[in-house]
C-alpha cells in the first residue's frame, strides 16, 4: 500500500462539480492499494500517517502529529500510485489491486481512521475527481508499506 501525504491548510474533493469531501487543517492522503496488500498494510499506513510529527509545536518545530493537533484527514483512492512507467510510454497498472479488493482495503483504512480522528472525509471510489488543496509548507511525504515489513 502506498500513500502520498500532504499537510494541508484546507482541501476538498469534487465529483461532477459537487463537493463530496472537505477538510480544514490536516492531512490529505492519496492512497493506492496493490495486489499484495492486506489489512496489516492499511493499519501500518494509518498509524504512521496519524502519528508522524509533521505539524508545528508552539516553538515552530515539527514536533506534533495529526493526533496531537486534532487535525482533519481527507482520504482519496488513487490506483495510479502503482503505475509502472519504466517501459514504454503508457504506465502499466498490473500491480494495482482489482477494484473490489482495493475498495475493501480503502474502506478498511477509512473505518479505522474514523475511530481515531474526529473528522475524516473521503473522495468517491472509482470516480473522476477534482482534488483541490493548499499544501501547507509545503510538506509532502511518501509512505510504502512494502518497505516497512
Amino acid at each position: 500500500m502506498r500513500a502520498v501525504l500532504q499537510r494541508v491548510s484546507k482541501a476538498r474533493v469534487l465529483v461532477g462539480g459537487e463537493t463530496v469531501g472537505v477538510i480544514g487543517k490536516g492531512i490529505l492522503v492519496l492512497l493506492g492499494v496493490s495486489v499484495k496488500d492486506k489489512e496489516a498494510d492499511a493499519v501500518y499506513l494509518l498509524e504512521k500517517t496519524i502519528n508522524l510529527r509533521i505539524f508545528d509545536d508552539a516553538d515552530g518545530k515539527m514536533n506534533n502529529s495529526l493526533l496531537d493537533n486534532g487535525g482533519d484527514l481527507l482520504v482519496v483512492s488513487q490506483f495510479t500510485l502503482f503505475g509502472d512507467s519504466r517501459r514504454g510510454r503508457r504506465p502499466s497498472y498490473i500491480d494495482a489491486a482489482r477494484p473490489e479488493e482495493a475498495n475493501r482495503l480503502y474502506e478498511f483504512f477509512v473505518s479505522k481512521a474514523r475511530k481515531q480522528i474526529r473528522r475524516v472525509e473521503t473522495g468517491r471510489f472509482q470516480a473522476m475527481m477534482d482534488v483541490e488543496l493548499v499544501n501547507d509548507g509545503p510538506v509532502t511525504l511518501l509512505l510504502d508499506s512494502e518497505k516497512a515489513f
